[in-house]
């Protein structure tokens, strides 16, 4: 399964990623709207606290991911491996999604 997805960046770059679902996936529809939520309040908090390094962002962000993961009642050994396969073959699908930046300069 897959999952199409179209992100806008703050500065008008789009993406169109294909991202591949988990063979677990339950569904795919939720995980869209959780992943929209996701990236809407991570824009929004940007705006109120003024600017933000872009590592500052990434590592705020694996360490929800670390702590949601460790909610889950797994032995360490499965949530490493879920974690790691899910970022490195989502990671992957954005990175073969090409940048679309809007025209620069005055028309």
């Amino acid at each position: 399964m897959r999952l199409p997805y179209n992100a806008k960046t703050v500065t008008g770059d789009r993406f169109e990623i294909d991202f591949p679902l988990h063979e677990e996936t339950e569904d795919a529809v939720k995980v869209h709207q959780m992943l929209t939520t996701i990236l809407e309040t991570m824009d929004e908090q940007i705006k109120v606290l003024g600017p933000v390094g872009n590592g500052d962002v990434l590592q705020a962000m694996a360490m929800a991911l670390a702590v949601r993961a460790r909610i889950i009642h797994a032995p360490a050994a499965t949530l490493r491996e879920i974690v790691t396969t899910l970022v490195e073959s989502n990671l992957a699908a954005t990175l073969e999604a090409e940048r679309q930046s809007p025209p620069a300069g005055h028309g």
